[in-house]
C-alpha cells in the first residue's frame, strides 16, 4: 500500500499484519481523490483539497487521510480506537514526517469529543455491516466536527444506495472494484429545514 500522489507519492505505508483494519485500496484511493480534486465539488466547482482540514475517521492506517495532505490538504485529524490500528497510523505519520500536520484522536466515532475546528473534508470507512455510518455522522455534526456544506467520503458494502441522516445528502456514488462509495453535502439543520 502507498500513497497515490502529490509529495509524498510513492512511499509506503505500513499495515497491522492481522486483519484488525481493511485499508482502501491504492486503485479505490485514486479514484476518490480524482473525483475530490475535479468532480466540481468544492467551492465555486474547484478541488476540495487545497488547504483542507481533514477528519479521517475509522482511520485505521490513515490511508486516506495522508493521500489528502500529500496532495495540499493543510491538517488531518486521524479518529481511531483500535490499538494495533493507532500503531501503525502513528508510524505512517512519522514516516512521512507530517507530525505537525496530523492529530490522532484514541476515540470513538459514535461518541467523539468536541472537535477544536470544523473539517471541510471527512472521509468514514466504518467496519462493514455494524451499522455505524449514521450514528457516526450524526454524532460527528452534533459534536462540530464537519464545517457547513463539507464534503464526505463514506465507504461502505452492498449495492443498495445509501439512505444519509438527516442533514446529509448523497452527491455522488461511485465503485472500484469490490469497493463502493457514497461522497456526501452535510447540510446543518437549518439548511435542511430551509430546503424543505
Amino acid at each position: 500500500m502507498r500513497i497515490v500522489a502529490g509529495r509524498h507519492r510513492g512511499r509506503r505505508l505500513a499495515a497491522p499484519a492481522d486483519d484488525s483494519v481493511r485499508p482502501t485500496a491504492d486503485r479505490a484511493r485514486e479514484g476518490v481523490f480524482n473525483v475530490l480534486a475535479h468532480g466540481r465539488l468544492g467551492a465555486n466547482g474547484g478541488s476540495v483539497l487545497a488547504g483542507a482540514l481533514v477528519l479521517d475517521v475509522f482511520a485505521g492506517t490513515g490511508a486516506m487521510g495522508l493521500e489528502a495532505l500529500s496532495r495540499g490538504a493543510a491538517q488531518a485529524t486521524f479518529m481511531e480506537r483500535d490499538p494495533v490500528a493507532l500503531d501503525a497510523l502513528k508510524r505512517n505519520i512519522a514516516s512521512l514526517g507530517e507530525e505537525a500536520n496530523s492529530h490522532v484522536s484514541r476515540a470513538d466515532a459514535t461518541h467523539p469529543p468536541y472537535a477544536p475546528a470544523p473539517a471541510g473534508l471527512a472521509f468514514l470507512d466504518p467496519p462493514y455491516a455494524a451499522g455505524l455510518a449514521a450514528p457516526a455522522l450524526l454524532a460527528l455534526a452534533a459534536a462540530g466536527w464537519l464545517a457547513p456544506d463539507a464534503i464526505l467520503v463514506l465507504e461502505h458494502e452492498g449495492a443498495a444506495p445509501v439512505a444519509p441522516p438527516a442533514g446529509f445528502e448523497v452527491i455522488d456514488a461511485r465503485r472500484y472494484g469490490r469497493s463502493r462509495f457514497a461522497f456526501l453535502r452535510f447540510r446543518s439543520a437549518s439548511q435542511s429545514s430551509t430546503k424543505a
